[in-house]
């Protein structure tokens, strides 16, 4: 409890359980039959949800928390990252474009915020009632049905050949006289959640979703890490992947499946008019080293660091004016970003470490994650706002500003709509990501790579000193119409630059654009360990990119037929999925997958029938693809073909 006493939460005094490490032994409280079975309620699984009612289908949906929403919401990330291009042209799926319509509707046409990291900032709950409005629109639109499943986990699956038969779940309320839900943090919560027994926190109801009378469904993976990848064991890959042609910027010559993106407990903060007196907590000198203003021109303008993320003020807020009741959501790379990269501290548990510890035996899914990286990275938190607040030194030694003005804003009712203040779930930046099935060019699996979207100029001196063989193979692949002259020896691999756009996919169900961004893991453990450092190379991968496509191979893993993947899960590159991670394009995903869904449905067919004969042409997938384009959900940026190189506008 010393954690919160540090930000003035009070909360009755309960030994929190100890979770058994599974309990399996329960009878089915409630059996549920669905068309389309929605894993995850976040972004990508409210769009695919989204687009299943409005198709007409019942669709199950659960959610870990008690909002929809994901990153928009409970992961308290509600400052919606989109390049600028895209949305000057609006060019979005028609269920995100409509949701950021009504943000700004509602705020009278303006940024909730004026905030300066997005043109939409808002309240995470303004992000959650909206998308429920939507749902239910859309479930009465298409005259479908929405299940809707809070505080819900899958707890197991059950598989029949190739196609899974049931999804076990367990959902949690309060227990008698036990505090409300989203009193305590999630790194103390989350085994109690994955166990069937009851306990002085939750009462516990099990869920058994099963297929409608015909026996056919469709399940859709949309959880953050990849909970369904995970349970059915299809092959994935987690965290770096080995350098190669296909991925010349890798910090790793071997795969390292400890090195994820780091991650971020967001916490809301509020301008007052008088300075508060800090509170600090025990643990504050021990992530001390962390924080930082990040550059001299943040640190001699720190009311710029509140009004980054901004997402409530008065109307005519500049960026460097800070207002009593003005609120900021944090987000701050040199703040609460939590980093773990090593074996002892990974916060996302590999294929190994979940079969040592049991988690994938029978009934022992406990979530996946390691508890301890999860309370980490909720201390560095609680530290920044403290450091915010008060802090004297920068871990950079540059020039320091408290802002003692600030009020950290706690209770169900404070925008984060926690006791403890923080996000509901932790905002994380990649997950679990599927190997596709093997395909012409693709014999290991299908992938999405660096060369396929990265701008960067690969003739460059770094990629140059790679070996022979794979700097040819680099350039071949980025020579779009002069391969040929790069394998006859007619083009040296050295003067080829960049395909000059983004791979084109015959399977394109969907798009987006945002730069390969990192937030490197640390190389020794703990993260928070003074002198520790971002692992070298990492960011040898961060540059801008081409417009891009989503290709429905990337959605459909081996193993398993009626199963598709969305949001981080795709099958993508360690550098890939640093792009394809925010709002629009999780939407993207999950519009894509609810519609095939429901195709293929329709059809009587797998998503893998649409794909397996590429790249000949297949009627099948054409109708898809036409059927996508108008519910305006595009799949291709227009005035982009392959014969066109000259996309330097996409900026």
């Amino acid at each position: 409890m010393k954690l919160w006493a540090a930000v003035g939460i009070v909360v009755s005094a309960m030994a929190l359980p100890i979770a058994p490490a599974w309990a399996n032994g329960r009878s089915i409280d409630q059996t549920v039959q669905c068309e389309i079975m929605v894993v995850g309620g976040g972004t990508s699984g409210v769009a695919a949800s989204y687009e299943a009612l409005k198709a007409g289908r019942t669709v199950c949906m659960t959610e870990i928390t008690d909002w929809v929403g994901g990153q928009v919401s409970a992961q308290g990330t509600s400052a919606l990252d989109e390049k600028t291009t895209q949305r000057m042209k609006g060019i979005f799926s028609r269920g995100y474009g409509e949701f950021r319509q009504r943000i700004l509707e509602q705020n009278a046409g303006r940024n909730p915020g004026s905030c300066w990291v997005s043109v939409v900032c808002f309240m995470p709950k303004e992000g959650h009632d909206i998308l429920m409005a939507m749902l239910k629109e859309a479930e009465r639109d298409g005259n479908g049905k929405l299940h809707f499943f809070p505080n819900t986990v899958a707890k197991s699956i059950a598989i029949n050949n190739t196609k899974i038969q049931s999804l076990r779940a367990i959902q949690h309320r309060p227990a008698k006289s036990a505090p409300p839900l989203n009193t305590y943090p999630l790194s103390q919560t989350i085994g109690d959640s994955y166990s069937e027994q009851d306990s002085a926190l939750f009462q516990k109801n099990i869920i058994q979703f099963v297929p409608p009378a015909s026996g056919n469904w469709m399940v859709i993976e949309a959880t953050e890490t990849g909970e369904v990848v995970a349970l059915t064991d299809v092959p994935y890959r987690l965290g770096v992947d080995a350098r190669s042609y296909r991925n010349p910027s890798s910090s790793s010559e071997t795969e390292n499946p400890y090195c994820v993106q780091g991650l971020t407990y967001p916490f809301a903060m509020e301008a007052t008019k008088e300075a508060q007196s800090p509170t600090k907590p025990e643990f504050y000198a021990r992530y001390a080293q962390s924080y930082s203003m990040n550059s001299e021109y943040y640190a001699n303008a720190p009311e710029l660091v509140f009004s980054y993320r901004r997402i409530k003020s008065a109307p005519g807020e500049g960026f460097r004016s800070i207002a009593p009741g003005d609120i900021s959501m944090q987000n701050w790379n040199w703040g609460n970003d939590y980093a773990p990269g090593t074996n002892v501290d990974n916060y996302i548990l590999s294929r190994n470490q979940l079969r040592n510890s049991g988690q994938l035996e029978s009934g022992g899914w406990l979530g996946g994650l390691r508890s301890t990286a999860l309370q980490g990275g909720e201390e560095q938190a609680i530290g920044f706002f403290h450091w915010l607040q008060s802090g004297t030194s920068d871990a950079k030694k540059l020039p320091r500003k408290p802002i003692p003005n600030l009020r950290y804003l706690t209770g169900t009712d404070s925008p984060m709509g926690t006791q403890h203040g923080l996000s509901k779930y932790p905002y994380l930046r990649e997950s679990r990501r599927i190997i596709g099935r093997p395909a012409y060019g693709y014999e290991d699996g299908f992938m999405m790579d660096e060369v396929t979207v990265s701008r960067r100029d690969f003739s460059a001196e770094y990629y140059q000193n790679l070996d022979p063989k794979t700097f040819r193979n680099l350039a071949t692949s980025i020579a779009g119409l002069r391969t040929i002259d790069v394998i006859t020896d007619r083009l040296a691999p050295k003067d080829v630059k960049t395909l000059g756009r983004s791979h084109f996919y015959p399977d394109s169900i969907g798009i987006g654009h945002y730069p390969l961004d990192f937030h490197p893991c640390m190389v020794e453990s703990p993260p928070e360990k003074p002198g520790n450092q971002e692992r070298p190379g990492e960011r040898q991968g961060a540059y801008e990119t081409f417009p891009f496509q989503i290709p429905l191979r990337s959605m459909i893993p081996q193993k398993i037929d009626n199963l598709l993947v969305t949001g981080k899960s795709l099958a993508m590159s360690h550098i890939v999925s640093s792009a394809y991670r925010v709002q629009a394009i999780e939407w993207s995903t999950g519009a894509a997958a609810g519609t095939a869904s429901s195709f293929v449905l329709e059809k009587g067919l797998m998503p893998f029938q649409l794909i397996d004969n590429l790249p000949n042409q297949n009627v099948h997938l054409e109708q898809l693809q036409q059927r996508l384009n108008a519910n305006n959900n595009p799949i291709a940026f227009p005035n982009t073909s392959i014969l066109n190189t000259n996309w330097q506008q996409w900026k």
